[in-house]
Formats: C-alpha cells, sequence, structure tokens
C-alpha cells in the first residue's frame, strides 16, 4: 500500500510539472447556462463542480474521475466545466466509446449551449466525407468551441485551434494510447485538462 502511495504520488507530481493552459474564467456563457436550467445543482453535484473549477484554474493539467452511477448529473456537471473552458477562450471536446452514446451526448449538451451561442461540431466515423472535412475545418480554426465525437476525435485529421479541456466518457472503455492521442492534440508544450466521467469505476 505504501508503495502504491509513493507511486500515485509521484505520477502526480510528474503531471504537475507539465504546463497547462489555465482556464480562469467562470463567465457569462455559465451564468446564461445555469439560469437556463429547469432545476438546481445538488450539493453533491455544487461539491464537485467547486473542485473543477479550482483545477482548471491551475497551469497544470488537471487529470480527474467523476464517478457517478447512470443518472447521476454527470452530464451537467461536465458541460460546466466545458463552459468554463469556452469561457476562458477555448475549445472543449467530449468523446464517448459508441456513437449511440455520443449522439445522447451531443442532442442534450449542444441542445443546452447552441441556444447560448456555442458553437459546436458533430463527429463520427460514419460521417460522410463532406461532413467530416466541414467538422475538421470548423475544428482547426477555432470556430467549433465545443467538439462531440467517437474515436473519430483521435484521427490524425483532426487537428485543434485551441484544445483546452477533454472529457471522456465511459473512459474505461477506451485505451490509455487513445486517451493519450486525444490528449496531445492540445497546442505544442501544452497539455489539455482531462475530466474522465464512468458510471463503473474500474481500476
Amino acid at each position: 500500500l505504501l508503495a502504491q502511495q509513493l507511486s500515485l504520488k509521484r505520477a502526480q507530481a510528474s503531471r504537475r510539472s507539465q504546463g497547462a493552459t489555465a482556464l480562469p474564467v467562470v463567465g457569462a456563457l455559465t451564468q446564461a447556462f445555469l439560469a437556463t436550467l429547469p432545476f438546481k445543482l445538488t450539493g453533491a453535484q455544487e461539491r464537485v463542480l467547486e473542485e473543477i473549477r479550482a483545477d482548471l484554474k491551475q497551469a497544470f493539467p488537471m487529470q480527474r474521475l467523476l464517478q457517478g452511477d447512470v443518472g447521476s448529473g454527470k452530464t451537467i456537471v461536465a458541460a460546466l466545466a466545458a463552459t468554463q473552458a469556452i469561457d476562458s477562450g477555448y475549445q472543449a471536446a467530449l468523446m464517448a466509446p459508441t456513437e449511440i452514446l455520443a449522439e445522447q451526448h451531443f442532442r442534450k449538451v449542444a441542445g443546452w449551449l447552441e441556444p447560448l451561442g456555442v458553437k459546436t461540431a458533430w463527429l463520427t466515423g460514419s460521417l460522410k466525407k463532406k461532413e467530416k472535412e466541414q467538422a475538421n475545418a470548423l475544428i482547426a480554426s477555432g470556430e467549433a468551441q465545443l467538439v462531440i465525437g467517437t474515436h473519430a476525435l483521435i484521427q490524425d485529421t483532426v487537428q485543434f485551434a485551441k484544445l483546452g479541456l477533454v472529457i471522456v466518457d465511459e473512459q474505461h472503455r477506451f485505451g490509455v494510447a487513445q486517451r493519450l492521442t486525444l490528449r496531445n492534440k492540445a497546442e505544442a508544450g501544452k497539455i489539455p485538462h482531462q475530466l474522465m466521467m464512468s458510471a463503473t469505476p474500474i481500476p
């Protein structure tokens, strides 16, 4: 147990020595989004959100697992993390392991944020070539502030302008190399903050 704790501490220290873009602004978009919600956040959601907000303000990369049962409200917390990245002038990407799950996120999160002026992009393997090219152009130019999709997000053809936050749902269904590939799409010398979600906590 001691060896495990020391190795985890060493890994944490290594992460903190790496550079990330601080995302300090909880601004107009976040406030407008909160104002549209027909409910109040639970105490647990508020607590977790404050921890995530504090991490995103740091100049070293967040690497946090958000665990909760299906229906516990992980998606709303992830969306609020994304609005902090967008408020700070950066892009957020949400990757899910299946097209059905990715589409659920797109319908929900884009449905929340697009009416507030957020430009979103949708990218999956089943899109036609022209649709993929259009999505890639929006992502590369930075016009797409929120990008939602499947493994298609880690293809070589996908280049982000200013990737600040990576959100991975059902993170245990992705390989380490896949998560690293998405992480490496940030600006040179910078590592994006990472929020991984799961209803199935697997060590």
